[in-house]
């Protein structure tokens, strides 16, 4: 039976003020459900005082990554003299399976404003900006609204509650490069530029945007801040206590062939089996599951026997992948491994910004390798050629983590499904298959 969520502000901070005709909420109505409670009681105090009050909550960026939110924050500069800083929202939500974003910024948009707001505050910065996916028109135009909204509050513009702290906000649509959710090429392509990484030192905080301290931050991540100011830290920290060493809720989902695909928002520790059956219902009739990514198409592939890991970051590490952005797509036993894994490598290779030759060569290189395989065109030696590029693309051999992210699913699909890729394998090269595999080897290395 599919679970109904009672949404209630202590076990909900994120979606309890969600309308039931999915309706955005805009400023009456956020202010009558404590909209900009904890804004108000952030500009009350000491602004070091708020970062540390973050620190201590255990938030944890929502992005993917799962960096510590209030650490992040403590890196930026203390120099008094720095006063031009940037607060920069990543809303470029690009990653395919990937929605949860796109609810707070079209149905609660006044979270996320008082979000920035308070970590503007706390990060002493005077302007801010979302970096919006371009083809979230809806978002844009509530966004736009509540922003409108919030500054004819005086919850944004000059001398905010009579405190003497300015900031404004304003939404900046990207041109659609999946390499934007990449902060250094957000930073890029915010100024103008091409959307390539940068190299890093310096990090965006102490040389961000134009030149000056910039702290990035997911838009899950800062919706987070809020509750967290209102409520307190043992509160946060209580929702998974017991459960996970994560703390407060994530937005959580299945897609994919489920009988209810969705979008909840859950405590870390929960099951990635629990979330399969009670709230998406499990899989539609005559099918069963084959496979599922966790958070994301560029987190490894895992199978059934993986259900019961629970699903924060230490543990789904532990089970052999990323809890990425927590939105899974399960896999049914219709869909062809070798199919489905060139589909999001051909993703990939299109969004690489070509910077550096593995990622530039390399993911198109996988992409013919897996079209002849999915053709019944491959030779002896294709599969291991593959192996051979998940290494060379791997964490750390590459300028960004663009690559390193793209054959996760690569790596996964040979390792839990490799019979699927050895029947790509043409009949009339196995006469001799040692013989071109050993040349097909000895290729590869000389490249």
């Amino acid at each position: 039976m599919i679970k109904t969520i009672l949404r209630l502000a202590e076990t909900h901070p994120l979606t309890w003020r969600l309308r039931d005709d999915h309706q955005p909420v805009w400023l009456d109505e956020y202010q009558n459900k404590n909209g900009y409670v904890g804004a108000r009681k952030a500009l009350s105090m000491e602004q070091d005082d708020v970062v540390t009050l973050v620190k201590n909550s255990g938030l944890k960026g929502r992005g993917g990554a799962g960096f510590s939110t209030g650490l992040k924050w403590s890196l930026m500069p203390k120099d008094s003299d720095m006063n031009i800083r940037y607060l920069l929202c990543n809303a470029d939500e690009m990653e395919p399976g990937t929605y949860k974003d796109r609810l707070l910024m079209e149905q609660l948009p006044h979270l996320l404003v008082e979000g920035m707001l308070i970590a503007a505050f706390a990060l002493k910065a005077y302007r801010g900006y979302i970096f919006l996916r371009g083809e979230y028109i809806e978002a844009s135009t509530n966004l736009r609204r509540a922003i409108v909204e919030a500054t004819e509050a005086g919850w944004l513009g000059k001398n905010i509650l009579g405190n003497g702290f300015a900031f404004e906000l304003i939404v900046h649509t990207g041109a659609g490069r999946y390499i934007c959710g990449e902060e250094t090429a957000l930073i890029n392509s915010l100024e103008g530029r091409r959307a390539n990484p940068r190299s890093k030192p310096p990090f965006p905080a102490s040389a961000g945007a134009w030149g000056k301290p910039t702290c990035v931050n997911n838009v899950e991540t800062l919706c987070n801040v809020p509750a967290i100011l209102e409520h307190g830290v043992d509160w946060y920290r209580s929702i998974t206590a017991g459960k996970s060493n994560d703390a407060g809720t994530k937005l959580m989902g299945f897609s994919g062939r489920v009988k209810n695909p969705g979008l909840w928002e859950l405590p870390f520790g929960i099951t990635a089996r629990e979330i399969l059956e009670d709230f998406a219902g499990g899989m539609r009739d005559n099918l069963t599951l084959k496979a599922w990514q966790p958070g994301g198409a560029s987190t490894d592939f895992l199978t059934r026997d993986h259900l019961d890991f629970q699903m924060d970051f230490e543990n789904i590490e532990k089970a052999g992948s990323r809890l990425g952005t927590a939105l899974a797509m399960a896999v049914d036993n219709n869909i062809n491994m070798v199919s489905l894994t060139r589909n999001l490598e051909e993703f990939f290779a299109r969004e690489s910004c070509g910077w550096c030759t593995p990622c530039r060569d390399g993911l198109p290189w996988s992409v013919k390798l897996l079209r002849a395989l999915e053709n019944n065109k491959g030779q002896p030696g294709d599969i291991e050629i593959l192996e051979e590029l998940c290494r060379f693309l791997g964490p750390g051999k590459t300028f960004c983590a663009h690559a390193p992210g793209a054959v996760e699913p690569l790596q996964s699909a040979i390792k839990y499904f490799r019979p699927e890729f050895e029947a790509g394998i043409s009949v009339e090269y196995f006469g001799n298959t040692r013989a071109i595999a050993g040349v097909q080897s000895n290729l590869f290395k000389m490249c």
